[in-house]
């Protein structure tokens, strides 16, 4: 059957084979490379966002702090917002409300945390541990499981590194009463100075980078798909006008030479294959039509 089928569609069938090739390839290879771009993208804006979150626990202690640590000693209930911790958990919930970080989720994943919901689960604990291990480590990124799905996360060492902080945090008889009043002398207590008492963890769930790597992938495959359809049209194109067409002109006059017809002209537009192709047929002609006038001459 392939044999009997036309020039044109031999190449047409291979430029197929060609192009769904080249386009499994292509989405293979993309799959990994834009799921890493995409990764990085969710990354650096979740950097941003961490680097947001130091400004404003900096902030809170630079200037909020001083103004109310006096009152913590006198009020009946600890004032939170003093507290770098609070005042940046809070900025991250409200920065939740817009659409566009709706999806992260920022934690100060503590080992021994004064406000509970600070707490650290077994696997963020697991980071921290991973932080002290080795002081060296800046960042962790990956992707971990939770009973909601799949979430992607990135998480930084917190360390002690202000004596303001341990005011609150070394011994429970030198903290403050408010605080001891509101949450207790059991927990957030015993933090010493350099220590990595946390990690600072934002997450998003993991569907969102891969729906933003799949968005990439199929704008690029569809881009890869249209060059190569062009490419097949104009290869065609080039084809017919320079090779199926001239072939089918030398096969049609070959037939009227068959017949006799001696006068017929094989034109010889290009010095390429083809038109070398048709000298030769000029030639074998020229010779046909000598012989079969030799033959007339004959008694």
């Amino acid at each position: 059957m392939y044999k009997n089928l036309k020039l044109g569609i031999k190449l047409n069938i291979l430029l197929a084979i060609i192009i769904l090739s080249l386009t499994i390839i292509t989405g293979i290879i993309l799959a990994g490379v834009l799921q890493n771009y995409a990764e990085q993208v969710i990354v650096d804006r979740a950097s941003l966002l961490m680097e947001t979150m130091n400004s404003i626990r900096h902030y809170t202690n630079t200037q909020v702090n001083p103004e109310l640590v006096d009152r913590l000693e006198t009020e009946e209930v600890f004032l939170a917002p003093a507290i770098p911790t609070y005042a940046v958990r809070e900025v991250s919930e409200h920065l939740r409300t817009k659409d566009q970080y709706s999806q992260f989720f920022y934690k100060d994943a503590t080992l021994n945390p004064t406000n509970v919901r600070d707490k650290a689960d077994k696997f963020e604990t697991e980071i921290v541990q991973s932080f002290r291990d080795d002081s060296t480590k800046e960042q962790i990124q990956g992707f971990r499981s939770i009973p909601g799905g799949e979430i992607f996360y990135i998480a930084r060492p917190f360390k002690i590194e202000k004596e303001s902080c341990l005011r609150c945090h070394s011994d429970p008889k030198l903290a403050p009463a408010s605080l001891i009043a509101t949450y207790g002398s059991e927990n957030g207590f015993g933090w010493q100075m350099n220590e990595i008492v946390a990690a600072q963890m934002i997450s998003v769930p993991s569907s969102q980078v891969f729906n933003a790597a799949r968005k990439l992938r199929y704008l690029v495959m569809s881009k890869v798909a249209i060059f190569l359809l062009l490419a097949s049209i104009l290869l065609n194109l080039f084809l017919k006008f320079t090779v199926t067409d001239p072939l089918k002109q030398m096969s049609s006059s070959s037939k009227q030479l068959s017949t006799g017809d001696l006068d017929i002209e094989f034109e010889q537009k290009t010095n390429d294959e083809i038109g070398i192709l048709a000298a030769s047929l000029n030639r074998l002609k020229i010779s046909l039509k000598m012989a079969m006038e030799m033959l007339d001459d004959k008694p």
